[in-house]
């Protein structure tokens, strides 16, 4: 039976009410869930990926460091493709449900191949499992909070209330999360099982995804609006196209109408900027383009208006801050590499009791610090430096982290030295490992200033409807920083003729002198921050 336009309007109303009683914590919660479940498997996987590597896969201590690396910065740069497919195409739901499944895949495939592949496959099977996990990641990553935050309609003031509660609750899961991983699961990895570590791993992820749609049925859900990278991209190619037109001979500047702003969706007019002057060709009409217009048409790939142009001009100037960033990327990713291996030669026992701590497990101090110092900087400094400083500050103390690991590292080598074990590299040095916590205090403290701060950056600079464009963004500086860590340890191995980062021996290495090295590398990419920041407060 065909239904009438009356019984259309009907249906829609009681659609429109079906979705008000939808959303808010009641669906937030089941959200949360999941995130948890992911923080906990990844750093369950990432925080002792090194320690498998270098003990049970015997690849040598550089070639490990470098695999570590390049899998997260794959894994910190798949969310652009992710954050791409659920604004054009999936949304978000269909995104997080997809990349859950492929996530628990690669976990199911981890698992399997610590325990059942035979050892002459076993690392082949294993990188495989790796890489998907990256791509499950890419779905997770750039979706989940927002999905989450969409459950809160800022509309209703108790929901806006609950929104702002939302996000400190959100955060103290995701490090409750990781925090247990690095307790738990990496304990028994490293002392029970293999095995059993990373099916915790994978139980723990096939529960949220249970979990999460159990909940299904209550989510607010929006469409697919389109990708913000897909309006960046008409500028520069409208630009390029107008590249030979002069605005003598242009037959008019496009300025847009209301309903661009209007199919723009939550864009904002922006007045035209001298700055990037070469993307204002972008708004240049010639006679194709005044003809389309007089048929209120416009190829959005030969003539862009004025706020698009002006969004585009506002990524661009963030490039220069983004690029004085990843040397900050590039000092994280010791954390759950070489950090780890100092950590594997002293002596980590508890009051000298036969009680070990894991490696990796170090790696907690770094997350109790961020939390502590969250609730210190909300209480002391928030709203008294500004974000431009905070970042500042943030690759400032990433300096002083690198200092004191590389002033760690000689007294290591000197105890080394003392007791004749410079040639025996199995030897646990007699020199305890609560030497390292320091740095690891340090790098978390540095992650609150830099990774909040750019945050905040990226979401205040960026226009409504691009934000996730600056969210993105923030994400690849620790993924590009993992790449880039990768290639220059391959520099000083060739430099050096692999003598500060020497096989196995690290008694026998200088890391020291590539822990400065990073440090002298850091202050004068701070130097560049400073210079590039105080232009970007004269634009």
């Amino acid at each position: 039976m065909k239904k009438s336009a009356a019984d259309d309007e009907m249906e829609g109303k009681s659609m429109e009410a079906n979705s008000s009683s939808r959303g808010g914590w009641k669906s937030a919660i089941f959200i949360i869930f999941v995130e948890v479940a992911e923080r906990f498997s990844y750093y369950g996987v990432a925080g002792n990926l090194f320690v498998y590597m270098t003990t049970v896969l015997r690849l040598p201590t550089a070639t490990a460091a470098k695999s570590v690396n390049t899998w997260r910065g794959v894994s910190a740069l798949f969310p652009v493709a992710g954050a791409l497919l659920a604004d054009s195409y999936f949304g978000r739901f269909k995104t997080i449900l997809l990349s859950s499944v492929i996530y628990l895949t690669g976990l199911i495939a981890l698992t399997v191949a610590v325990s059942a592949v035979p050892p002459q496959l076993r690392r082949t099977v294993f990188f495989v499992a790796l890489y998907i996990l990256a791509v499950g990641e890419g779905g997770h990553k750039p979706c989940v909070q927002t999905f989450a935050a969409d459950q809160f309609d800022e509309t209703i003031a108790e929901e806006k209330a609950a929104k702002s509660s939302f996000f400190n609750w959100w955060y103290v899961g995701i490090v409750g999360g990781a925090t247990a991983a690095i307790l738990v699961v990496i304990y028994v990895q490293t002392y029970i099982s293999w095995s059993l570590g990373f099916g915790m791993l994978t139980a723990a992820v096939a529960a949220a995804l249970v979990v999460f749609l159990i909940g299904s049925g209550g989510y607010r859900r929006q469409a697919p609006v389109g990708s913000p990278f897909t309006r960046v991209a008409q500028v520069i190619v409208a630009a390029a196209r107008k590249r030979r037109l002069s605005e003598r001979e242009a037959r008019g500047v496009y300025a847009e109408e209301s309903y661009d702003i209007i199919q723009d969706g939550a864009a904002q007019a922006l007045a035209p900027t001298a700055k990037f002057r070469y993307l204002g060709k972008a708004t240049l009409m010639d006679e194709e383009d005044e003809k389309e217009k007089k048929n209120r048409n416009r190829n959005p790939w030969r003539l862009c208006s004025t706020t698009q142009v002006e969004e585009a001009k506002l990524v661009f100037q963030l490039v220069p801050l983004w690029l004085t960033c990843l040397m900050f990327g590039v000092v994280i990713a010791q954390l759950a590499t070489f950090f780890t291996k100092q950590a594997t030669a002293m002596d980590r026992s508890i009051l000298n009791s036969q009680i070990q701590i894991p490696p990796a497990s170090f790696q907690v101090f770094t997350g109790l610090t961020i939390l502590v110092s969250v609730l210190l900087y909300q209480r002391f400094l928030a709203h008294r430096i500004t974000t431009l400083q905070r970042i500042g500050i943030g690759l400032a103390i990433s300096i002083l982290t690198m200092v004191a690991a590389a002033l760690v590292e000689s007294g290591r080598v000197c105890v080394a030295r003392h007791h004749g074990l410079l040639d025996k590299p199995n030897a646990v040095v007699p020199m305890a490992a609560w030497w390292l916590v320091p740095q690891y205090v340090l790098c978390g403290v540095s992650d609150v200033f830099t990774v909040v701060g750019l945050q905040e950056l990226f979401y205040d600079q960026m226009p409504v409807g691009m934000r996730s464009v600056g969210a993105a963004a923030y994400i690849t500086v620790t993924g590009v920083g993992s790449f880039l860590s990768s290639g220059l340890i391959a520099i000083v191995q060739a430099v050096t003729a692999d003598k500060w980062l020497a096989g196995d021996n690290l008694n026998r290495a200088n890391l020291a002198c590539f822990y400065w090295l990073l440090a002298a590398m850091s202050a004068v990419n701070l130097c560049g921050y400073a210079y590039v920041a105080a232009r970007f407060l004269q634009v």
